[in-house]
């Protein structure tokens, strides 16, 4: 149930508005690499799936904002 859930929801993995098979296969593909990594990540870090989640977001929209704030300057 938690292996489903997460691979559902962290990796958007029914999110795919593909029709072609290789496309489907890409997405499930990647979406499966993205759940493994996420795992190394969990067990790296301990921290749950959403939590580690959060952090990532978080600290991509630092970079964003850095990286703004550095155009801004230009």
């Amino acid at each position: 149930e938690v292996f489903h859930k997460s691979l559902k929801q962290n990796t958007a993995l029914g999110k795919a508005p593909v029709r072609r098979v290789v496309t489907q296969n890409n997405h499930v593909f990647a979406a499966l690499f993205a759940f493994f990594k996420l795992e190394c990540l969990k067990i790296k870090r301990k921290l749950k799936h959403f939590a580690l989640r959060s952090h990532l977001y978080l600290k991509a929209i630092r970079v964003a904002y850095e990286k703004l704030q550095v155009l801004k300057a230009a």
